[in-house]
């Protein structure tokens, strides 16, 4: 249910096969139909992903206005002996949540204790979780935004007063019962930020965004993971992986492994641009980013729609995906981008976007 951060992190293996199952499907366009590239964390990725993560402020790229105003809570409550207020971040998977959460533990020298927040189910597991923590540790909760109501309720007095109030017993029988619990830090991780209750999140003392990374950082990032995980890369294939990263660093470094493979099957072990591109092509990602899964809502709203506007559940039928995977996955890239808006009646697609797809663009489209 609760895990502890580790000083040290296992190392992944270099030229690991390919994974087994059922054929590709044949894709016209580029030869293989892949999974959606999406930036959400999957279990062949956790390796790497522990194998890649920064463990200092030097070695975490990007988001500098965060990381600046983080170390300055650090070092005036080390001033102050005391532990740092209760924090939440809150952004696009794959932007560094967790890894700047262990960063602040190793910073403040104590222990972290990471829990997803729809784990809670009960009361008993919230006070085992509480009780178990030291003076100082820090524990995480990954999308807090789908914890229980009922458990928030009891999660208020312990991050103002450090305690717990228990209901012992039912009917005329029942008691309560107070427990102290150790000053600890509490910082929450949310996808949704508009999901998470107002009182909850009153009680964290700073909450920060994590944005999209630049182009420039995503290079770092590539070099330095490429480097962890002793690949040689030409710069020509360095910024073209970082052009299709989403501005992501979890995708940057997924795609990165995904040319390491075909570096190592196809080619002298080196990654080249001509290899890069060609596996974006067996991916089905232009030199954009954009997946099948982009391409064919932007396709949906041009062709069925006339461009738009359209709204979220129309769109989520007429795409077949959930209209959380529209929200969290597709639509905000998208809209980084400028292929898409959104009006008061649904969603549109730019010029921007019709130019992408190279599709003739008429303005009469666009008015409502």
């Amino acid at each position: 249910m609760e895990s502890l951060s580790s000083p040290s992190s296992p190392h992944t293996k270099q030229g690991q096969p390919a994974e087994g199952g059922k054929a590709d499907e044949v894709s016209p366009c580029y030869g293989v139909r892949a999974r959606p590239f999406s930036p959400k964390l999957t279990e062949e990725d956790k390796t790497l992903d522990l194998t890649l993560r920064p463990k200092t402020w030097e070695s975490y790229i990007g988001q500098e206005k965060v990381k600046k105003n983080i170390q300055i809570i650090i070092e005036a409550a080390k001033k102050r002996g005391e532990p740092i207020e209760h924090l939440l971040f809150y952004g696009g998977s794959g932007l560094g949540k967790t890894t700047i959460s262990h960063i602040i533990a190793k910073e403040l020298g104590t222990k972290i204790r990471v829990i997803a927040g729809p784990v809670i189910e009960k009361v008993g597991d919230l006070a085992a979780i509480l009780t178990n923590l030291n003076e100082g540790d820090v524990l995480f909760v990954d999308e807090c935004h789908r914890m229980n109501h009922l458990i928030e309720e009891f999660l208020y007095p312990a991050l103002e007063d450090f305690k717990l109030n228990l209901i012992l017993g039912k009917g005329p029988m029942a008691r309560t019962m107070e427990l102290k619990l150790p000053r600890f830090t509490l910082i929450g991780a949310t996808t949704r930020l508009a999901l998470l209750s107002a009182p909850l999140r009153n009680r964290f003392g700073a909450t920060f965004q994590l944005n999209f990374y630049k182009k420039e950082d995503i290079e770092k990032i590539i070099q330095r993971s490429s480097n962890l995980l002793r690949i040689e890369i030409e710069p020509e294939a360095i910024k073209v992986i970082a052009q299709c990263s989403r501005f992501t660093p979890r995708v940057a470094n997924r795609l990165l492994k995904r040319v390491r493979d075909f570096a190592q099957v196809e080619g002298k072990g080196v990654i080249t641009k001509n290899i890069t591109e060609k596996t974006l092509g067996f991916l089905e990602i232009d030199k954009l980013g954009l997946e099948s899964g982009d391409r064919k809502i932007l396709e949906t709203i041009i062709k069925k729609f006339e461009g738009g506007p359209v709204g979220l559940q129309t769109l989520s039928a007429a795409t077949s995906e959930e209209e959380d995977t529209i929200l969290d996955i597709y639509e905000p890239y998208l809209m980084q981008l400028g292929f898409i808006e959104r009006t008061p009646r649904g969603r549109t697609v730019t010029k921007v976007g019709y130019q992408h797809l190279k599709i003739p663009y008429k303005k009469s489209q666009y008015l409502i």
